[in-house]
């Protein structure tokens, strides 16, 4: 007599539950991958400690002590701050950084905002102008600023040959004291907005387009659009980029060193020209550094305060 196994129905086969690891393990494998993520970390807070923190703290020091490389240092006191306070190119090196910031904001920071205006607005041959564009941020500045120099050369130069064309009174461009500054400014515009443009576009990008359709049935005409519409949706990327603009305008060194190297009678003489000239010309590394000090100073508090104001407008509206 052959027997039948019985089968059991699916549903009355009994299922184990699934059991949670013990919290001992669970623990344990949270520490293994907060270590991980940490060790990962570790990386770049060493490259930051070693080529940005270190030199900072390095250099603060160094402004209160009398140092030459190769010699053991010596402290001094306020003794830099006070010698390069009473340098006759401190005050021309102040004025012509400020100037040069705000001829660059004037300049270089409406032009990128209207470019991107009209980049957006293209229908064809976006990726073409896009590049077009961007182009100048992927050669090398120093690069940039020898072709501008032999563009502004007041003999043979392109400037002049295509004024010479069109009948018009030719310029000594980075050779005169008068046109110097605000050729450098041209310099820095074009080789720096590029990226500015790409940020910008992608901003506008994001606006949505139903904001625009309203305005356009409120009967908005195209600067009403771009003052109640555009500006707004784009604050706060305008405000964060003018920010980072002050800032790099006013460290400018690149256009005065490689194209005028401070002159015509110190006319493109900037701060951070004036610590190269400390350190490498004079050999004087505690008045480079106290230099250094203040202008860190400086846009600290400028930093500080155009945050301070930005953020209770946000709070007002």
């Amino acid at each position: 007599m052959t027997r039948t196994a019985t089968r059991r129905p699916a549903d009355a086969i009994a299922v184990r539950p699934v059991q949670a690891p013990p919290p001992v393990a669970g623990r344990r494998r949270r520490l293994h991958d907060q270590a991980r993520a940490y060790a990962f970390l570790l990386g770049g807070l060493l490259c930051f400690a070693l080529f940005s923190w270190y030199p900072a703290i390095r250099a603060v020091v160094i402004a209160f002590q009398k140092y030459t490389p190769g010699s053991a240092p010596e402290w001094v006191g306020t003794t830099n701050f006070t010698r390069v306070l009473h340098d006759p190119e401190f005050g021309a090196a102040w004025r012509n950084t400020l100037t040069f910031t705000v001829l660059a904001l004037l300049i270089g920071f409406a032009i990128p905002f209207v470019l991107a205006l009209v980049l957006n607005e293209l229908r064809h041959a976006k990726a073409f102008f896009r590049v077009v564009v961007y182009l100048p941020v992927m050669i090398p500045p120093v690069v940039t600023a020898l072709l501008w120099k032999w563009f502004y050369d007041p003999g043979a130069g392109l400037a002049n040959e295509a004024l010479r064309f069109a009948h018009l009174p030719t310029s000594n461009w980075t050779n005169g004291a008068d046109t110097a500054l605000i050729s450098l400014v041209a310099v820095a515009t074009w080789a720096n907005m590029g990226g500015t443009v790409l940020i910008y576009l992608a901003a506008l990008q994001s606006i949505p387009g139903e904001l625009y359709e309203a305005a356009e049935l409120d009967g908005a005409n195209l600067w009403q659009r771009i003052r109640h519409v555009t500006i707004p949706q784009t604050r706060f990327v305008i405000l964060m980029l003018m920010l980072l603009q002050i800032i790099a305008t006013m460290q400018v060194f690149t256009e005065p060193f490689v194209i005028t190297g401070g002159g015509p009678e110190d006319a493109t003489v900037t701060v951070l020209y004036l610590i190269y000239k400390y350190a490498f010309l004079y050999n004087d590394f505690g008045g480079a550094c106290a230099l250094s000090v203040m202008l860190l100073v400086l846009l600290g508090l400028f930093s500080a305060l155009y945050l301070r104001l930005t953020r209770s407008g946000e709070e007002d509206a």
